[in-house]
């Protein structure tokens, strides 16, 4: 990232969300942009910190989304695009920044951050309300759907923090370890159960809830594929699925989307569905019809290796009584990373992380119709995360 917004776009930015909030409160969804990591042609790199930024689109118009706001605060595409997340009233946001880079000679490395960054989007303008201490490399965050527990998957800590919600009060309570690095964490609706994606175990582990108080269940880990990073479980609870990148990310060789019958006494694995290189995370729509998954494909790789594509792609799945089914696929930019819906369902928006831009895409039916239409953005998209 080259900076983030100039003074003068960000008092356009200030004051395009102040009258977006006197016309009626906004539906938002929160993008991170990293400035210290780089895919190029030779391949990846780092860079030093403080070029990260955490941004506010407004997609009240759905077709047509506009950056409003945006933070100067530190988050990373290292790990899952899936360190940012809001609250079902809208009220606030998550965002957790997972690694910072040191400098040895000439070279930058990541080390784990432990710091979640808490917004007041109901605030005109948006505004930090605070940062707390979560566990090592803090990656995936869910949230209940009453919206007052909230779950962190620490990759280094292999733990999961639990979190309490009251107005913009965000609160640590307890750890779980979960016994390997954790990606990506996703609560089932009744929220009496979470489960938990386990990256280089290819596992995805089962938490039980009640209230504040989560157990890990060891003899319920669920086999899926290496590498998994994308976890969501549909809104009727009875299915979940898992984006599983493989053990070589970018590599040129077909990954798997898994199928997790959710609902059951014992949680089973269905069924794994073909995807391409490197899934990189999945969404399911509100109606829990569709599911839309970000596929790398080779975009990340240097240009000399053998696996190496310019792009990626969207790929919508259906859900339905028969299963999952993969259905259509759209081009999409380079390094594709976070993905959500709309909050319709009509769209789907993907972060284009080396092209600097989000994408819209047009779901009717069984088909995926790119708009055309891209957000121009002060950085690359890490990910992306709604209600």
């Amino acid at each position: 990232m080259r900076g983030i917004l100039t003074n003068a776009v960000r008092a356009v930015a200030l004051l395009a969300v102040t009258a977006a909030s006197a016309a009626g409160t906004p539906a938002f969804v929160l993008v991170g942009l990293d400035g210290k990591t780089f895919f190029e042609a030779t391949g990846g790199r780092n860079g030093p910190n403080g070029h990260d930024a955490v941004g506010v689109l407004d997609v009240g118009d759905e077709a047509r989304p506009r950056l409003v706001h945006t933070f100067p605060l530190d988050n990373s595409v290292y790990g899952p695009p899936t360190n940012l997340r809001i609250t079902p009233d809208g009220r606030l946001g998550l965002v957790a920044s997972s690694v910072l880079m040191r400098r040895e000679g000439t070279a930058w490395y990541a080390q784990a951050d432990d710091r979640l960054h808490v917004l007041d989007l109901a605030a005109v303008p948006p505004r930090l309300v605070e940062t707390i201490r979560v566990g090592r490399q803090p990656s995936g965050i869910a949230i209940d759907r009453a919206g007052g527990l909230a779950l962190v998957a620490n990759r280094e800590g292999r733990s999961v923090t639990v979190l309490t919600i009251a107005g913009t009060e965000v609160r640590p309570v307890a750890t779980v370890d979960v016994g390997d690095e954790a990606a990506a964490v996703a609560f089932a609706p009744d929220g009496r159960r979470a489960f938990v994606a386990k990256n280089k175990a290819g596992k995805v582990g089962v938490l039980t809830l009640d209230g504040t108080q989560v157990r890990y269940e060891p003899g319920l880990d669920l086999p899926v594929g290496p590498g998994v990073y994308g976890l969501a479980v549909t809104p009727d609870g009875t299915l979940a699925l898992t984006g599983n990148t493989g053990p070589e990310p970018s590599d040129g060789h077909a990954d798997t989307v898994s199928v997790i019958r959710a609902d059951g006494e014992r949680p089973v694995v269905t069924d794994h569905l073909g995807i391409g290189d490197t899934p990189e995370a999945l969404a399911i729509a509100p109606d829990g019809r569709h599911a839309a998954v970000s596929v790398v494909r080779g975009a990340s790789a240097p240009h000399s290796a053998p696996g190496y594509t310019p792009t990626g792609a969207v790929a919508l799945l259906a859900i339905g009584p028969g299963g999952v089914r993969r259905v259509a696929e759209a081009e999409a930019g380079a390094v594709t990373q976070g993905i959500v819906f709309s909050p319709s369902g009509a769209y789907v928006y993907i972060g284009n992380y080396v092209d600097r831009t989000l994408g819209v895409y047009r779901v009717e039916g069984d088909s995926l119709t790119d708009t055309g239409h891209r957000v121009a953005l002060p950085g690359q998209p890490a990910s992306l995360g709604g209600r």
